[in-house]
């Protein structure tokens, strides 16, 4: 008894901790990471992040609104972008909720055009 409790115990901690909220998904193209991850539930306070190759860039639309290029903070040595909401920006917070995002990319520097897109929906608590 004692060890079909554990093997029990030990499938009930396997699958909690594989459990990734719905189902898996593959980026497209010449993307990295995007975070939140699709489906993904965060706090409020979190920011996008999306990586790609070095050489790249993208254009940003949350919830529908264009992200001014002055909004977006690049890397460029890594390929990485991070937009958050804050005051006096096109989007001041997250409201509870689903939020879509849109991303389209070209390689701008280091090899011909590469252009791509994805869009992903993330839940704020």
């Amino acid at each position: 008894m004692i060890g079909l409790s554990l093997v029990l115990a030990a499938l009930a901690v396997t699958l909690i901790v594989l459990d990734t909220d719905g189902d898996p998904f593959e980026l497209p193209g010449a993307l990295r990471s995007v975070y939140p991850q699709p489906n993904d539930m965060v706090l409020s306070q979190v920011g996008l992040e999306v990586n790609l190759p070095v050489g790249y860039e993208i254009t940003l639309v949350v919830d529908g609104v264009g992200i001014p290029e002055g909004e977006v903070s690049v890397i460029p040595e890594i390929g990485q972008f991070r937009w958050r909401p804050a005051p006096g920006r096109v989007i001041e917070t997250w409201a509870p909720g689903e939020h879509t995002v849109e991303i389209t990319w070209d390689r701008v520097a280091g090899g011909p055009p590469d252009p791509g897109g994805f869009s992903w929906v993330f839940r704020v608590s």
